[in-house]
């Protein structure tokens, strides 16, 4: 029955055409009466078992008193496969037995060698490592032209060779040379240092300074200078205009000069529009405008998800995008004699830099002890309404400016977190997660720098508290059958399943270690780093959540685009029976690694019973 055999599923799409010819000619096939043993524990295997009818059970045995009984974990059904680890290995380490009648093709463990050592991406794929079958998949899958754009770095053929004059170089000099060779910018070197002049800098030092063309261009220079390095990729570059609202970057290697990559350059890779957006929000003048503009953000993010842009990526320029939108606001509406007393700060998944979609806002207001501003509440609820008005939905928990309770001084706004730290109750214990995830978004940074590093430094660091505030990370079940299989069809939500015990499991971890990032995937490298994780649980875990935040974008893009209004009423909602097999098995794996740091965080906090 070699001709049943489907090689369009993973991994076995991965196979030339040639080497599926070999795989078909090894086929064998093997039948299976139900409570038939296909492969007991300690035995050697046939291979790899690939099911093409009927249902198998992965177990253990467990000793419960005197009694030894088989305890199943994991299920197999149709166009499953399993015992790949096995046979590579030489032995298996559990038992695999039928549950009804079962029909399997079998490919001999000589041939599943021999296609694992002529196809590099096939035998990888085996690893059982979930970050390396969603780079498998995402390099088979999806538009090509963004994958090359996705995995494209600075150095491949972006660079541009430097315009670079001394210090003593005057301003008609300078401008004389880039005309000449048709740059916008020059690099001024003084000592070591490098500073940038460009043609608006130039011409605002002689309309608008006054200065004289025989001035040193090293006096107007910025020496603030924003750099990456060729191998760098080319969307974190664009992401760096977005935040830095440059167009330009410096390229450095090794501390040593080596090019420029300009906007212009970036955009001919990229169509999203992405810095035509970020334009629109800085030029805005008024609320209409910046709501105009603001409605752009739903295109872009439907443009990113289409072309297959990893979520990781995804949120980075939302994020940039979004806090550009709202500092914009900020600006407009908060009177500039009050913007130096006050900060905005924005929290949950805005806060983290991990929010695609709109979701409900969560932000709060900082303002510089005994400051006086009668009109602050007015303000501070025209502000809320006027993000409303933008697609930020209202927060079902009222965590936003308009409400007084999130709108204090720096002292009280200290106090507060102090207070929470020493309460185990629920709410107290929810509102400091939210508050440990807060980020700056417009006014005086510094209220909120100040507040959080007290806090930081006078946080109680003792086991009660910590195991408290971690329990919430087993709060909800992980959705997997007795079998160690997701359900067949029906709905899972993704956020309380996956994406919760993730951020809030590395949130108590990275509170813990007074980790000052807030963004749940630099938290864990950060965790990798000082030694508090393995590099390999940290992968494997930052993979999952991308995994989960990927998958749930693309059903929320889906639900808008078919809703009338143009809302997704349940945005953490996983249709399954809508996903693959390719991508349930995905989905699986990373409820696995859920399941995993779940028992992590139990040892680590003692939170059994």
């Amino acid at each position: 029955m070699p001709s049943s055999f489907k090689m369009e599923n993973m991994p076995f799409s991965l196979l030339s055409e040639r080497e599926q010819g070999y795989l078909r000619s090894s086929l064998d096939i093997g039948y299976y009466q139900a409570g038939e043993v296909l492969l007991a524990a300690g035995d050697v295997p046939e291979g790899v078992y690939v099911i093409f009818k009927g249902r198998v059970g992965e177990s253990d045995v467990a000793v419960e008193g005197e009694e030894k009984q088989e305890q199943v974990f994991v299920h197999y059904a149709n166009e499953d496969y399993f015992g790949a680890w096995s046979a590579i290995r030489g032995t298996a380490i559990h038992n695999f037995i039928a549950e009804e009648e079962t029909i399997c093709h079998i490919l001999p463990t000589k041939a599943l060698l021999d296609l694992c050592a002529g196809n590099s991406r096939f035998g990888d794929y085996f690893q059982q490592s979930l970050s390396a079958k969603t780079e498998i998949q995402a390099q088979e899958g999806g538009d090509q032209d963004m994958a090359e754009f996705m995995l494209a770095q600075v150095k491949d053929g972006l660079i541009r060779e430097p315009l670079i004059v001394l210090e003593g170089t005057s301003i008609s000099e300078a401008t004389v040379l880039m005309r000449e060779k048709h740059a916008d910018c020059v690099l001024v070197k003084r000592g070591n240092r490098y500073g940038m002049v460009t043609g608006t800098d130039l011409l605002d030092a002689v309309v608008i300074e006054k200065l004289e063309l025989t001035s040193d261009v090293a006096e107007i220079a910025s020496y603030r200078i924003i750099s990456t390095t060729s191998d760098d990729y080319l969307f974190n570059a664009l992401i760096t205009m977005t935040q830095q609202h440059i167009e330009r970057v410096v390229v450095m290697d090794d501390n040593q000069l080596t090019g420029i990559i300009e906007l212009t350059d970036v955009l001919s890779y990229f169509s999203s529009h992405s810095h035509v957006i970020g334009l629109r929000i800085e030029r805005a003048k008024t609320v209409e405008d910046l709501h105009e503009a603001a409605h752009g953000l739903n295109d872009l993010i439907k443009g990113l998800v289409t072309h297959g842009v990893k979520a990781r990526f995804a949120m980075d320029l939302i994020a940039a995008m979004n806090g550009r939108v709202i500092a914009k606001l900020f600006d407009l509406i908060v009177p500039t004699d009050m913007q130096p007393h006050v900060c905005l700060i924005v929290m949950g998944s805005e806060g983290r830099g991990e929010q695609i979609m709109k979701t409900d806002q969560d932000n709060a207001l900082i303002y510089r002890d005994g400051l006086q501003w009668p009109g602050m509440q007015e303000t501070m609820e025209l502000f809320t309404e006027t993000l409303i008005s933008f697609g930020f939905p209202k927060c079902p928990g009222n965590i936003m400016v308009s409400n007084p309770a999130w709108v204090k001084s720096i002292g009280q706004w200290t106090q507060q977190l102090s207070d929470w730290s020493y309460r185990c109750e629920g709410e107290a214990q929810m509102n400091l997660a939210i508050a440990v995830d807060a980020h700056p978004v417009a006014g005086n940074a510094a209220l909120f720098k100040t507040s959080r590093n007290w806090f930081m430094r006078h946080l109680q660091n003792n086991d009660v508290f910590f195991s408290h505030f971690a329990k919430a990370s087993l709060e909800f079940d992980t959705p997997l059958t007795f079998f160690g299989n997701l359900k067949d069809k029906g709905e899972l939500d993704v956020k309380k399943a996956g994406i919760f015990p993730i951020v809030h499991g590395i949130r108590a971890m990275a509170l813990q270690f007074k980790i000052l990032e807030t963004n749940t995937f630099k938290r864990i490298e950060a965790l990798v780093e000082i030694g508090q994780m393995k590099e390999e649980h940290g992968r494997e875990l930052a993979e999952a959540l991308a995994l989960f935040i990927q998958t749930r974008l693309k059903q929320q893009v889906k639900r808008i685009d078919d809703a009338s209004d143009g809302v997704d009423q349940t945005p953490n909602i996983l249709e399954l029976s809508s996903l693959d097999k390719m991508e349930r098995d995905l989905l699986r794996d990373g409820m696995h690694i859920v399941k995993g740091f779940k028992k992590s965080l139990t040892l680590r906090y003692h939170l059994g019973g």
